[in-house]
């Protein structure tokens, strides 16, 4: 008896020497306002800037209706995850899987929350390497109209070196003022796209008929915008791993400040998407590019300054997101592979992982499709309906209810997204991809 409480005693001096070396739970000092701008990084990222042509596939009545509807959905299921972070015992639940698990068993809660999460995660770091090269490309281009023409793949390579610096970083407290930077930047360049945008005018050819002509081609076009939208509202992958930085006591639970921040950070989401989609499209009509910030040519200065904007924004947003990645690799070596938690260990992950979204980035740089294709395969599962499910789980509120209802009408939206959105999206894909050259 002795022996298994010695064991016990060592086996949880062992996790807690893990979590105080692991990135997500190695410091947890943070404020609300920290929970705030992370939220606002997370969130407002490549996918602001492509709402405006999503608008474009779905048209004023309809695009109105899924922004809005997106909105208040993923508000409410990012909601039920700050609830839950917290279990009735005390016990706090860190990490998305860990919610998983202990709503669906150690093994099944593990199978379902993983791959989706490293999939978004994984996906957004690679859209985020191409958003990142081809924004430092238009800031270039801008600034020296006449100068020489550079591949697009040696801008990706600059902005992945950065993260080759960046992502030694040690915890997620310790990236606070690349994320306060990006949250700034995001919120200065969603402005100057749709101020830009009010200013420009409606062209005078300006035409809001759907894109393409034939009713397949219109089909396909509103099914791929869906997940853009999805993509757009993506914050919930790391929700709970910048509320495992806020301290949590039983009289003051990390609930509260965690909540505060993210009402904030939906108040500026709100400032940002609805006048860069709504003034976007209204400007540009059917011929708004899948990037609002390439339709605006002009005045030069200020879409230079937009694009170094992006720049700096999606290099905070690649860390918030490459954060939990890095977490779950380390904790996986140490773990399962007896690994020793070293400055090699962490210094060998990071470097090949940024190497390798670097790589795919600069191998399939499709802004548009994998915006949509992400969107709506990993991100909708995650955003709109696994709260909702891991909720009716863990809570059981009962049949009927409000709570009951608003759950399964948020599953049901969340299922229509993921089946609809990735077949429009791989449409689009093969017919970018037809013209391609590789490393161009």
């Amino acid at each position: 008896m002795a022996e298994t409480q010695l064991e016990k005693s060592a086996s949880t001096q062992h996790v807690k020497a893990l979590n105080d070396w692991l990135p997500i739970t190695k410091s947890r000092n943070a404020k609300w306002w920290y929970s705030a701008f992370h939220n606002v990084t997370a969130m407002v990222g490549a996918g602001v800037l492509g709402l405006p042509y999503a608008m474009s596939q779905l048209g004023w009545g309809p695009g109105a209706a899924v922004m809005v509807l997106s909105w208040l959905i993923t508000l409410y299921t990012l909601w039920q995850m700050v609830e839950m972070h917290e279990t009735k015992e005390g016990k706090r639940l860190d990490r998305y899987h860990e919610l998983g698990q202990h709503a669906f068993g150690e093994k099944l809660g593990l199978w379902v929350v993983v791959p989706q999460q490293l999939m978004v995660e994984v996906g957004v770091n690679i859209v985020y390497m191409i958003t990142g090269g081809k924004s430092l490309k238009k800031f270039v281009d801008t600034v020296r109209p006449n100068g020489p023409d550079i591949k697009t793949t040696y801008f990706i390579l600059m902005f992945g070196c950065v993260h080759l610096v960046l992502s030694h970083l040690p915890s997620f407290n310790s990236i606070t003022g690349v994320s306060l930077a990006a949250a700034i930047m995001s919120l200065s360049y969603s402005t100057i796209a749709w101020v830009a945008s009010v200013h420009k005018g409606v062209q005078h050819d300006v035409q809001y008929t759907p894109r393409v002509s034939t009713s397949t081609g219109q089909m396909f076009s509103f099914f791929s915008a869906l997940g853009d939208v999805a993509f757009a509202f993506a914050g919930h992958n790391v929700v709970l791993e910048i509320q495992a930085t806020i301290p949590s006591t039983p009289e003051k639970p990390s609930k509260k400040p965690m909540w505060k921040g993210v009402v904030f950070a939906y108040i500026v989401v709100a400032l940002c998407y609805f006048p860069v989609a709504f003034a976007g499209y209204w400007v540009f009509g059917n011929k708004v590019e899948d990037n609002i910030l390439i339709s605006l040519e002009k005045p030069r200065w200020l879409v230079a300054a937009a694009n170094i904007f992006v720049v700096v924004h999606v290099i905070g947003s690649y860390q918030i997101f490459a954060m939990p990645v890095f977490d779950m690799v380390e904790a996986c070596l140490v773990l399962k592979m007896n690994f020793k938690p070293t400055m090699m260990l962490r210094i060998v992950t990071r470097t090949l992982y940024v190497a390798l979204t670097m790589f795919l980035g600069m191998t399939f740089p499709f802004f548009g499709g994998l915006l949509s294709f992400f969107g709506g395969f990993a991100f909708a599962p995650t955003t709109y309906y696994l709260p909702c499910i891991i909720w009716l789980a863990i809570r059981k509120p009962k049949r009927f209810s409000l709570s009951w209802s608003i759950n399964w009408i948020c599953i049901t939206v969340g299922v229509i997204l993921m089946v609809l959105a990735p077949i429009g999206a791989l449409r689009q894909l093969i017919l970018q991809a037809k013209d391609f050259k590789f490393y161009s």
